[in-house]
């Protein structure tokens, strides 16, 4: 009996410990590099705020990502453009702008990121795409 009730013991231990194994890999699998300039357009606020655009200029090392985030159009207070770190994990990127007014979560697709992020109180999706830097439009004067 003593036998058979060790068996068991070393089998579940043995089970339990393959699965950490894989969720641990699944946690921590990087599969899409992020490096590269993406943007897209979005209405962000409400009260009258028409959106604008976002662009992302990243650089991605493993999993931590760090960049530079520009909103054109913004017209209420605590604009969220400036310095973002986030982290790759599978296909998703997660962000937060170093004052911690915006952060997201994107799945990763190609050249395709499509998410939400959470801005002014609200969460709203966002979709950018990965472009080349001169293609951007040209700044609005300020």
């Amino acid at each position: 009996m003593k036998t058979l009730a060790g068996l068991l013991l070393a089998m579940l231990l043995t089970m339990d410990a393959g699965c950490a194994r894989t969720d641990w890999i699944d946690r921590t699998l990087v599969t899409v590099d992020v490096t590269g300039t993406w943007y897209g357009r979005n209405a962000v606020g409400g009260g009258g705020d028409s959106g604008g655009s976002f662009n992302f200029d990243l650089k991605q090392q493993g999993s931590t990502v760090k960049g530079l985030l520009q909103y054109r159009g913004f017209t209420g207070q605590g604009d969220p453009s400036g310095p973002i770190e986030g982290t790759v994990g599978g296909d998703v990127f997660r962000f937060r702008n170093t004052r911690g007014s915006l952060e997201g979560e994107m799945t990763v697709n190609g050249d395709e990121m499509i998410g939400l992020i959470t801005i002014s109180g609200g969460r709203r999706p966002l979709s950018l795409q990965r472009v080349d830097p001169s293609s951007l439009p040209a700044s609005p004067p300020r």
